[in-house]
C-alpha cells in the first residue's frame, strides 16, 4: 500500500453493496488508513469493508443519522489526525492518482482549507437522470463557494470549523464549506478527475425525492445562512409555489390566467434547454433534462415546505432518502 502517512480516507455508506466494493477497492494502493462509516446497513457492507481493510465505524441508529453526521464520525476515529482527510460517499470511485494532486495542492496552498475536482457519472447514458447528475457534478474549477461530499480537507481546519453539522441533512457540504470561507480559507477545484459515481437514478420517484430533499437543504441552509440559496429559494417559491397557485386559480376562474401562467413556465424551460446547450450538451439531451429541471422546482418546494413544517413542529431533521 502507497506509504501516505499524513492522509486518511473516511468513506460513508448505507446498503451501497457492489458500489461500495468498488470504491474500497479503487483506493487501495492510494491511501494507508481507510475508515468506512456505515449508517445501519443491512447488506454485507459492513463485512466487505473490513475484508478490504478498512476500519469500521457502526453509527449508533438511536440517534437519527445523516451524512454529516456520518462523516464527523468517520473524522472522530482518526487518531493520531493526520494531516488531510479525503470524504467520498459509498456509492463513489476514486480516481487514481487523486489523492496525490489534492495533497500537494493543499501543501503548496497554506490558505486553502479544502480541495475537491471533477466528479463524474460511471453510467451516464443509463437514464436521463443519471445524465443530469453529470451535468450537475461539473463545474469550473478555480475558486468556489462550495463543493459536494467528495473533497479533501485540511484536518486542522476540519477540527477547527468542528466539521459538518450533524442536523442538516442535506447540502451539508454547502454548509460546511460556507463556514470554512467565513473562517478565512479558500475552497478550490482542480481541474482534475476526483471521483466516479453510480447515481443509479432510473425511476422518476428517484428524482422526485432527490428534488424533495435539495429544496429541504435550500431551506435548510439557507435558515444558517441566508446569504447563501437565496436566488435558488426564490426560484422555487415563485414556480414551486406562487405559479401553481396561480395556475389553479385560473384552471377555476380564470382561463387567461391559466395560458400565462404556462407561457411563463414554456419560457422558462426554453431558457434552461439553452442554457444547457450552450454548456455542450447535445440539443436532444437538453431538451428532456429542461423537462424535469423546469418541474423540479415542485419538489424542491415540498422539501422546502417540509423544513418549515418541522421547525414550526420542533421535529426532528429526519434524512430523505432517494435510492
Amino acid at each position: 500500500m502507497a506509504d501516505t502517512p499524513d492522509i486518511a480516507v473516511v468513506v460513508i455508506g448505507r446498503n451501497e453493496g457492489a458500489r461500495l466494493v468498488a470504491g474500497l477497492a479503487s483506493l487501495q494502493g492510494q491511501a494507508a488508513r481507510i475508515i468506512y462509516v456505515d449508517s445501519g446497513s443491512t447488506d454485507d457492507s459492513v463485512a466487505a469493508a473490513k475484508a478490504a481493510g478498512a476500519e469500521v465505524v457502526d453509527l449508533d441508529m438511536s440517534v437519527p443519522f445523516t451524512a454529516a453526521r456520518a462523516r464527523n464520525a468517520g473524522f472522530d476515529a482518526l487518531d493520531p489526525m493526520p494531516e488531510f482527510v479525503q470524504f467520498i460517499d459509498g456509492d463513489c470511485l476514486v480516481v487514481a492518482g487523486w489523492l496525490d494532486k489534492a495533497s500537494a495542492y493543499l501543501a503548496a496552498n497554506p490558505d486553502a482549507g479544502i480541495v475537491t475536482g471533477w466528479r463524474s457519472e460511471i453510467h451516464p447514458d443509463a437514464s436521463v437522470f443519471n445524465s443530469m447528475a453529470e451535468v450537475e457534478w461539473h463545474r469550473p474549477a478555480g475558486d468556489i463557494l462550495a463543493c459536494g461530499g467528495d473533497m479533501m480537507v485540511r484536518a486542522s481546519v476540519f477540527a477547527d470549523t468542528s466539521g459538518f453539522n450533524p442536523r442538516v441533512i442535506a447540502a451539508e457540504d454547502d454548509e460546511f464549506c460556507t463556514r470554512v470561507r467565513k473562517a478565512g480559507w479558500r475552497v478550490h477545484r482542480l481541474a482534475e478527475p476526483m471521483t466516479r459515481h453510480d447515481a443509479d437514478m432510473m425511476q422518476v420517484s428517484q428524482w422526485w425525492q432527490r428534488a424533495v430533499r435539495t429544496g429541504h437543504g435550500f431551506a435548510q441552509v439557507g435558515a444558517l445562512h441566508p446569504e447563501y440559496f437565496k436566488r435558488e429559494r426564490q426560484r422555487v417559491w415563485v414556480y414551486g409555489g406562487v405559479l401553481p397557485v396561480l395556475a389553479l386559480i385560473g384552471l377555476i376562474l380564470a382561463p387567461l390566467l391559466l395560458i400565462a401562467v404556462l407561457a411563463i413556465y414554456g419560457l422558462n424551460y426554453i431558457r434552461t434547454a439553452r442554457g444547457l446547450m450552450r454548456d455542450g450538451l447535445p440539443r436532444n439531451a437538453a431538451l428532456h433534462q429542461s423537462i424535469y429541471l423546469t418541474l423540479s422546482k415542485i419538489p424542491n418546494m415540498i422539501g422546502l415546505l417540509t423544513y418549515h413544517w418541522r421547525v414550526a413542529r420542533n421535529r426532528d431533521m429526519a434524512i430523505i432518502e432517494y435510492k
